[in-house]
């Protein structure tokens, strides 16, 4: 297990922890006729895939949002043109219902869990 593990994520430190993750999760509650050989090895399998899958989705997420770009100046941004497209989207694209989400989010400040008492 422990071999496919630092297969799939080139990192010995990082695979023990999938293994040992992989039988912890067997303490806690999985009949122990359940286990087999094939079992172990798929659950550490797709334990490596999601460990995978949930990197590239923070990397994307970063990219997405600045994270790991100097250029961006947080002073700068939004400037006046930027500002203005939102507000003519929020004008003319979305329903009612969201611009009175955005207004008691953006505008009053409310947290979302106030907003959805508001809203019923």
């Amino acid at each position: 297990m422990l071999r496919l593990s630092v297969a799939l994520l080139h990192d010995d430190d990082l695979a023990r922890d999938v293994v040992r993750d992989v039988f912890l999760k067997l303490l806690e509650g999985i009949p122990a006729g359940a286990v087999t050989e094939g079992y172990l090895l798929k659950a550490v399998r797709n334990r490596c895939l999601n460990h995978i899958r949930n990197c590239e989705i923070h990397r994307r997420i970063a990219g997405l949002y600045f994270l790991d770009n100097d250029a961006y100046d947080s002073e700068n941004w939004p400037d006046e043109k930027t500002l203005a497209r939102i507000g003519v989207l929020i004008r003319n694209d979305i329903s009612s219902q969201a611009r009175r989400v955005m207004a008691l989010r953006f505008s009053q400040g409310l947290p979302f869990s106030r907003i959805a008492a508001v809203m019923e």
